[in-house]
């Protein structure tokens, strides 16, 4: 059983990292796969801090054909945007959320896990 009182924090500086290494280190993190009392269905009390994410090693080419879809749930709803759009309009922050967010379980401790986590530009 975890104590609630200690919470442990972790930072990570992602300047000259590759964009999916960095997701999946955060990634196992979030979810406490590094502490010996693991429980797949609790979420930890962790916290992650991430510095220098606009020095992440991006490569052009996936900076111009990396798409993100959105769907407003009308028909012609279906909204695409390049990676470069995405990081002009919200930033490497968005990039980096998304990137996380696909790599934790799909199931309602998600936005709990990402709220845990903090990432500076």
């Amino acid at each position: 059983m975890t104590d609630t009182n200690t919470r442990q924090e972790y930072t990570i500086d992602a300047a000259g990292k590759r964009l999916g290494r960095v997701a999946s280190e955060i990634a196992v993190l979030l979810m406490g796969k590094q502490l010996p009392d693991f429980q797949r269905n609790v979420v930890p009390s962790v916290s992650v801090t991430v510095t220098n994410a606009s020095l992440l090693d991006i490569t052009n080419k996936k900076r111009e054909q990396k798409t993100y879809n959105r769907y407003s749930g009308y028909p012609g709803g279906l909204k695409t945007q390049r990676m470069e759009e995405v990081i002009d309009k919200k930033g490497y922050t968005a990039i980096l959320t998304n990137a996380i967010a696909g790599m934790l379980p799909a199931n309602k401790l998600r936005p709990v896990m990402l709220k845990n986590l903090t990432i500076n530009e």
